[in-house]
């Protein structure tokens, strides 16, 4: 055994009211980091996991007050792979808090930030927020902003507001509202774009998104805010919550948005890059719910400085 694995001892755990509900698979997942799915099916399978002292399957819903006995199991060292949050990062995020309560943290994430690790990422959102509150139990992505995206991020901080929320956006019962500034003029008020979605992954590996017959139902609807000489300021409302949807659908119309490096022309970025454009001009405005007692919740992001400095331009 190298000197940056170890191997833990039989650990039991009693399950929790923020872990109530979860599936014994996903409960194992968190609990033992860097662990290979495939072993931990492998310790489910062959009883080396028990919950109150019996054997049981992956899907099995954890109740609170269960015992679950969690094997020994190697994995390597978190310190030795997670790169470090610098006092930079860590002040850039708390003084990005719009809101925070005991179950909910509500941030404005900024523009080229991941909101997690992976595909050539190593630190995003969620991991930061973990290194940065050591003493927090739980914290979990509610739902994603593409790294370019700036504005409002929900972050849970019990698994019953992750479940509550969750089961709003399937139910299409929570409202975001992002502002874009759109290629060309687009005249009229209000558009709603309704066109199949799929994911695709080119020949290099980057995953890109197409309007395809075979594609999930998507649904945007777009209201003009401002027009300029070769731009247009929206609202966007995303109805259905499909990767990449805003974009992919504001190129669909024959309006892609300015910035991006995926879905707009070249000669088009030209023109935004000339005026001083870096960035993709996407912002998460808003968002709209309910809390748990129902009560009706409006969290506001500011367009960023440099957003707003670039309309001025205009």
């Amino acid at each position: 055994m190298s000197s940056n694995d170890k191997r833990p001892s039989v650990a039991m755990v009693t399950v929790t009211e923020d872990q109530f509900g979860q599936r014994l698979d996903n409960f194992l997942m968190t609990r033992l980091k860097g662990v290979p799915k495939s072993a931990i099916y492998r310790m489910i399978r062959k009883g080396e996991v028990r919950v109150n002292k019996g054997r049981t399957k992956p899907d099995y819903k954890l109740q609170q007050g269960d015992l679950v006995r969690v094997p020994p199991a190697r994995t390597k060292e978190v310190s030795a792979s997670t790169p470090f949050v610098g006092d930079s990062l860590k002040s850039q995020l708390e003084s990005a808090i719009l809101y925070e309560d005991d179950g909910l943290i509500v941030l404005n994430k900024p523009s080229g930030l991941a909101v997690h690790g992976g595909s050539g990422v190593s630190l995003g959102v969620i991991e930061a927020l973990r290194q940065i509150r050591p003493g927090q139990r739980f914290l979990e992505l509610v739902h994603r902003l593409d790294r370019d995206t700036s504005g409002c991020l929900m972050v849970a901080k019990k698994r019953s507001v992750l479940k509550k929320l969750h089961e709003d956006l399937r139910l299409g019962a929570m409202q975001k509202t992002y502002l874009a500034l759109l290629w060309g003029r687009w005249n009229g008020l209000e558009h709603r774009i309704e066109a199949p979605l799929r994911k695709f992954h080119l020949a290099s590996g980057e995953r890109v998104v197409r309007v395809s017959a075979d594609g999930k139902p998507s649904l945007t609807l777009f209201r003009q805010l401002e027009l300029y000489e070769q731009a247009t300021l929206v609202e966007a409302r995303p109805i259905t919550g499909r990767t990449h949807q805003i974009r992919v659908h504001a190129q669909h119309a024959g309006h892609p948005i300015a910035g991006d490096d995926k879905y707009l022309h070249r000669e088009q970025a030209v023109y935004f890059e000339e005026r001083g454009l870096k960035r993709l001009f996407l912002h998460a405005a808003s968002l709209e719910l309910q809390d748990l007692d129902g009560n009706s919740r409006l969290f506001e992001a500011p367009l960023p400085p440099e957003l707003s400095t670039f309309l001025s331009r205009l």
